[in-house]
């Protein structure tokens, strides 16, 4: 992913806050991580209720968490999110087309 603009605009509509648009995939990561760091250390619930509103894997997560358990967690979980938010972006490429309603169909 070269540009993720897509990336940052599908997770500022999930997430409280807003990343530039115009930044790379590092900073992208990074600026989510410092995030997710601290709701991990003072909001654990609030962390919870956003991977669930992104849909990341929850055995995943605590499958890949149980074997690096001596990572930066954070990392990992930024990890988690920006894998499930391209795949939204790329199941909803793939159905794009399949959504056209013929205009003898529409309301």
């Amino acid at each position: 992913m070269k540009k993720p603009v897509e990336l940052i605009r599908l997770i500022n509509n999930e997430l409280p806050f807003q990343l530039p648009e115009k930044i790379s995939l590092a900073e992208v990561k990074e600026k989510l991580a410092v995030h997710i760091n601290y709701l991990i250390n003072h909001d654990f619930e609030k962390l919870v209720y956003y991977l669930y509103r992104i849909d990341v894997n929850e055995s995943k997560m605590k499958h890949l968490l149980e074997q690096n358990g001596g990572e930066y967690a954070a990392g990992l979980i930024v990890d988690l999110i920006i894998e499930r938010q391209s795949e939204k972006i790329k199941s909803r490429k793939e159905n794009k087309n399949d959504t056209i309603i013929p205009e003898d169909d529409r309301w």
